[in-house]
């Protein structure tokens, strides 16, 4: 049986980002019951050359919903990276994953030769829609994804593997 570009981005996508929301659940929690200000977390890095906790959600999400985005050829949202505590970063997750589910299968299935292109921060990058997809996008939303849990795990809040890979 094959797997469809949808089936492998946008389900994937959103599992991410759900279990994401609910480690970033655990880390307010963590940060309410130990009265730590969410600044404190929420600017937690592992190393200094890597971006904040903060940073890390806003990349996820905006890998996911622009990504989609480029494999549907549809407009995607902007958001303002503005979110300064646990709320705000939930409802960034939460209005992702809302507009990766207004996708439909038939808007990405069959353009895995399609051309994509975006700009970086010093290019303009393209790839056919299959690789971006398997050596672009998923790798980059599970890298911060990632990172998001291992700097909460660091920051002493109680989250596991089970979390990460979610139900």
């Amino acid at each position: 049986m094959a797997i469809s570009l949808y089936q492998a981005s946008v389900p994937a996508f959103i599992r991410a980002l759900n279990n994401l929301a609910a480690i970033i659940e655990k880390g307010a929690a963590h940060a309410q019951a130990r009265k730590i200000d969410d600044a404190v977390l929420l600017s937690s890095r592992l190393y200094p050359d890597m971006f904040p906790l903060v940073r890390q959600v806003q990349i996820a999400t905006d890998t996911a919903r622009s990504g989609a985005g480029r494999l549907a050829s549809a407009e995607f949202p902007a958001y303002e990276d503005k979110e300064a505590t646990f709320q705000e970063l939930a409802v960034r997750i939460r209005n992702t994953v809302a507009y990766l589910e207004s996708l439909r299968p038939a808007q990405i299935d069959g353009g895995e030769d399609k051309t994509i292109s975006w700009q970086t921060r010093s290019s303009t990058k393209s790839m056919q829609a299959l690789p971006y997809l398997m050596n672009h996008l998923l790798p980059n939303i599970h890298f911060h994804v990632t990172t998001a849990y291992g700097i909460l795990r660091h920051n002493g809040v109680e989250i596991g593997k089970k979390d990460f890979l979610g139900p």
